[in-house]
């Protein structure tokens, strides 16, 4: 199976696409996903074509994407042109470097409680992949919907996949975001398996918390959540499918606070069972006691924490990296082996 990386994972480094392929062949990754459209200096023709021409020298493949296709989300970047036409963009950019797929959200969580229910957001997804259904299959490049920052659980991205049309849409499973969805990461594999296309893995740490669990993503190795075990299931549903880290940290624990009354107001159809799952998690997890730098975002970062905050991403993703090529024989490429500290690790019963 291919092992790749998001570029979001070094998104502090400053990088332009030519550095990112070069730092990803230098630690043995197949993949490289360019996951929005800002870690391109340009959508010009041209300059993708060098882009691609470069990662075929180093015999990596790009996959490429945008954020929100939903007209009515909360992240909708209207000044882009319509859903359909950045789209319709992405889709021709996908073709230029050649990437099989474009990946996409709806929103996050914010768009489960605005004034336009989440039915209609999610009805606006559906049409705009509708629109450029006729283009994408005449590229051979699928739509590969995130389940993404809190606005879909696995069943209901699944549902979405299946009326859109699965011989073009299909999923980008996050096995950090569910969290947010008060959903086991292995519930949502099970939804979503059938139609994952690619992915954004990285580890979790969660606990319990007096309002409902608490919650920090971790480099590979260092959660709680089993995901040697969901990256095995994986390994077996998705075969065809890329593991691509999207390594996050030095952010701070967050809480899920579903002892509180007002977190159902979002997501008031979870079915008891899966919700079990999550608190099961939650009852043997654990904080994460290894070192690490944590900031909250938007803070005014004084430049020698911005610093380190960079030499930590990379680290975290190397070891992650390391963990996935060595503990759970993921990539088709190896980088040099080099030591690892050992991991806190989880699993589900």
């Amino acid at each position: 199976m291919q092992l790749g990386v998001d570029t979001y994972s070094l998104r502090s480094q400053g990088w332009n696409a030519f550095e990112h392929l070069e730092h990803a062949h230098s630690i043995g990754l197949d993949v490289v996903q360019f996951s929005e459209r800002t870690f391109f200096e340009s959508l010009e023709e041209d300059y993708l074509k060098r882009v691609k021409a470069r990662a075929d020298e180093l015999e990596i493949e790009i996959n490429v994407g945008m954020l929100s296709l939903c007209p009515t989300s909360t992240v909708f970047a209207k000044e882009r042109g319509t859903a359909a036409q950045q789209l319709q963009q992405m889709l021709h950019v996908a073709d230029w470097v050649g990437s099989p797929l474009v990946r996409c959200v709806l929103g996050t969580g914010a768009d489960r409680r605005t004034a336009v229910p989440l039915k209609t957001h999610i009805e606006g997804t559906i049409e705009t992949c509708r629109a450029v259904r006729d283009l994408a299959m005449d590229l051979g490049i699928k739509i590969a919907i995130e389940d993404h920052g809190g606005d879909l659980q696995g069943r209901e991205l699944r549902a979405l996949i299946e009326e859109a049309g699965p011989e073009y849409v299909g999923a980008c499973i996050d096995s950090g975001n569910p969290i947010w969805t008060v959903e086991s990461p292995f519930v949502t594999l099970e939804h979503l398996a059938p139609y994952v296309i690619t992915s954004h893995v990285r580890d979790t740490a969660i606990w319990e918390h007096p309002r409902g669990a608490a919650v920090q993503w971790v480099a590979m190795g260092d959660g709680t959540i089993g995901i040697d075990e969901w990256a095995r299931q994986f390994q077996e549903k998705c075969k065809d499918a890329s593991f691509t880290l999207e390594i996050i940290t030095g952010g701070p624990p967050s809480v899920v606070s579903y002892l509180e009354p007002e977190f159902w107001e979002a997501y008031p159809d979870t079915p008891a069972s899966e919700f079990a799952r999550f608190v099961k998690l939650a009852k043997k997890g654990q904080p994460f006691m290894g070192p690490g730098l944590t900031t909250e975002g938007g803070q005014d970062i004084p430049p020698e924490y911005q610093a380190a905050l960079r030499v930590q991403q990379r680290l975290d993703l190397e070891r992650s990296v390391r963990y996935c090529q060595e503990v759970l024989s993921i990539g088709e490429r190896r980088a040099p082996a080099r030591l690892r500290p050992p991991p806190i690790s989880g699993g589900e019963a």
